[in-house]
Parts: C-alpha cells; sequence; structure tokens
C-alpha cells in the first residue's frame, strides 16, 4: 500500500483515480467508480463525487492508496 498526501481538507474520489494515474481521464474515473470496481475504505462506493479524507483508504484493481493529511 502506497501512501497519498493531500493538502487540502479532502479530495473528491475521480480527482484521486485521475492524480494516482489509475485512470488515463475523469470519464473513465466515473466509468469505474459507477460500474462498482472501486472500493472505500474497504467498502464499494458508488458515490464519484466522495470526498476522500486523510486516514481512508480506497482500492483499485488490486492496488491500494491510504490517505494522509
Amino acid at each position: 500500500m502506497v501512501t497519498f498526501k493531500i493538502a487540502g481538507e479532502y479530495i473528491q474520489l475521480i480527482q484521486l483515480l485521475k492524480v494516482l494515474n489509475w485512470v488515463e481521464h475523469g470519464g473513465e474515473a466515473q466509468a469505474v467508480v459507477t460500474a462498482g470496481l472501486v472500493r472505500h475504505n474497504g467498502q464499494v462506493d458508488f458515490r464519484k463525487r466522495l470526498k476522500v479524507k486523510p486516514g481512508d483508504t480506497v482500492e483499485f484493481r488490486g492496488k491500494q492508496v491510504q490517505i494522509v493529511g
């Protein structure tokens, strides 16, 4: 698992997927979230604008990231 430091209070889930280069563009990020391929803190979450905060974990296609502040 890797860590990702955010500057603000949160980052939106689709933005996080793009920043980590786990997807190529925003449309793909929205599609994988809608398809239920992304897990937030161990649960599938379908919210594209989900606010991911420090302490949260996101998983996608066998990759994991821990968010730190």
